[in-house]
């Protein structure tokens, strides 16, 4: 890994990449803006599928943290068929998985069925980040990798965003199982994933050299433990950890909170989500640029104090209008602190085993974040404290956590990915 020496600063950075630099990308945001709708789908839906099934609220909200933990057997799975044998395939399984297992759940004739296949698309979920990631990171040039990554990452507030618009607009019409159903649509991408997306060119020279050095890392979730990687991995961690735990507790439970306990109508539940999002996804781009100029870490951390502030504006008031214009504000704060994600996190590690460790930090700090909302529920209703006080505990906590994990980190920006072997012989598993 080096660095860039500024040599290509008289090229427009939009001029730098390739029509297969392009591809790589537009193939890892559509695998990541669907995922995010086949997720966030079902926070709209917590309290009418609890109503059709008499179930309980927190074991309704269980299930989405059911599916955040299984994540994290399809991140190393991908991970480590990313590493070994390509970027591509593990990308194009996991959106067929995803969508798949969305479009059965509609079908749920009972609680537990549903339980299981939306529990099952956690994997296929889980799998499509760290592919996908580390396809368009390692294909992007160094210079503007921060904005792509942080225009990747936004593009969750994508998916989430037509989520909120089609629960606002449709769900009347359509109900709950509707909305699962749409669903399936994502699995159309893995045709032109299949047809234009190439393995980008640093994992293949990679490989050539593992291969004529007879140094194949053959398991790299163990070396990313070794020596020299293993702190850079825990404290990735906990960075991961404080970022999922900030997420659920603004956007996991909000739909839940106005629609429980300030009893409001799906279109007024809807837009405030769907704003929010809109204006994630927009402040990407400042953010992306900053990376790329003062840094990944300050970036993040700067919008991350403004979220702190803004927070109990929003969950300290029950007027409608301040309550919803605070929220959409925060989406450009808070809401997207996650665009250096991709980058920063397979920038931290070496070509043998980004995937892997990426997706590893990346879905232990998945598994944290799915205990969030049952807590947070628990609190809210157990011990009667209503949503607002565990989701203003969660988010300023977390955003402090997360400001402080960053702080001590490393700086990764300019950094060229290179194909050179960076795991000594002497640690390489077999």
């Amino acid at each position: 890994m080096s660095w860039t020496n500024g040599s290509s600063a008289a090229l427009p950075w939009w001029k730098e990449p390739t029509k297969d630099n392009w591809f790589a990308f537009i193939a890892a945001w559509l695998g990541w803006t669907l995922d995010a709708f086949d997720f966030t789908v079902f926070l709209f839906l917590l309290v009418p599928i609890a109503k059709e099934f008499n179930a309980d609220l927190t074991l309704v909200v269980l299930v989405g943290s059911l599916t955040m933990w299984m994540r994290f057997g399809g991140a190393m799975a991908a991970g480590w068929l990313a590493d070994r044998f390509g970027r591509r395939a593990p990308l194009m399984i996991s959106i067929l998985w995803y969508s798949i297992c969305n479009f059965i759940a509609g079908f749920s004739p009972t609680f537990l069925f549903l339980l299981v296949f939306r529990t099952l698309l956690g994997i296929g979920m889980g799998a499509e980040w760290p592919a996908g990631a580390a396809l368009a990171t390692e294909s992007w040039p160094a210079r503007s990798r921060g904005l792509m990554a942080s225009v990747l990452q936004g593009s969750w507030a994508l998916g989430y965003l037509v989520a909120a618009v089609l629960y606002a607009t449709s769900f009347d019409v359509i109900g709950w199982r509707g909305m699962l159903w749409v669903g399936v649509l994502p699995a159309l991408a893995v045709v032109w994933i299949r047809v234009y997306v190439k393995e980008p060119d640093v994992w293949i020279e990679n490989q050539k050299q593992q291969k004529a050095s007879k140094a194949e890392v053959k398991v790299p979730l163990a070396a990313i433990f070794r020596k020299g990687l293993r702190l850079n991995t825990l404290s990735a961690c906990w960075w991961m950890i404080s970022a999922f735990s900030v997420y659920y507790s603004i956007f996991g439970l909000f739909a839940t909170y106005l629609t429980r306990e300030l009893h409001l109508s799906a279109a007024a539940v809807g837009w405030p989500l769907a704003f929010s999002n809109g204006l994630t996804f927009l402040a990407s781009f400042l953010w992306g640029s900053l990376a790329d100029s003062i840094g990944r870490r300050w970036a993040a951390i700067i919008p991350a104090v403004i979220g702190a502030a803004i927070a109990p504006i929003y969950l300290l008031t029950t007027d409608y209008t301040m309550l919803a214009v605070a929220f959409s504000i925060q989406g450009f704060f808070a809401g997207a602190i996650y665009g250096i994600n991709p980058s920063y996190l397979n920038e931290r590690f070496p070509t043998e085993v980004r995937a892997t460790a990426a997706g590893f930090c990346y879905h232990v700090g998945a598994i944290a974040g799915g205990f969030v909302p049952p807590v947070l529920t628990w609190f809210a209703i157990q011990h009667h404290m209503g949503f607002a006080i565990p989701m203003l505990v969660g988010t300023v906590g977390g955003l402090c956590s997360f400001v402080v994990a960053l702080f001590f980190g490393p700086e990764t920006k300019g950094m060229v990915m290179t194909a050179e072997l960076a795991i000594a012989p002497s640690v390489q598993l077999h």
